[in-house]
């Protein structure tokens, strides 16, 4: 069992930044693929980006290519989201993923491949 918890949501200016964080549990968190999504309300999740296990790969939706990075710290535990000139757009819950069973190469960025999720964190941006 893997267990996340996202942290650094809030409330952010439109051009402004936040950085999100996620802690994962358990001892082989460098074998998991990570990734952040987002979801507004009655909407389904959208994928943000997504890092390799080794942090050698990453993968991006294009509305946030440029803007955001996601990065890794395998001796913490932790993934990050480092997202500049927000948008009203980028409005969301964010949440943090884990993919167990993971292949070298690009993550993938369907929602059905990530086997865990934490309960995530809202970031909400004003004009």
């Amino acid at each position: 069992q893997v267990q996340l918890v996202e942290s650094g949501g809030g409330l952010v200016q439109a051009g402004g930044s936040l950085r999100l964080s996620c802690a994962a549990s358990g001892r082989t968190f460098s074998t998991y693929t990570m990734a952040w999504f987002r979801q507004a309300p009655g909407k389904d999740r959208e994928f943000v980006a997504a890092i390799s296990r080794s942090g050698r790969y990453t993968s991006y939706a294009d509305s946030v290519k440029g803007r955001f990075t996601i990065s890794r710290d395998n001796a913490k535990n932790t993934v990050y989201l480092q997202m500049n000139s927000l948008k009203l757009e980028d409005r969301d819950i964010y949440y943090c993923a884990a993919k167990t069973l993971s292949r070298v190469g690009v993550p993938p960025s369907s929602p059905s491949d990530y086997d865990y999720w934490g309960q995530g964190t809202q970031v909400t941006v004003s004009s």
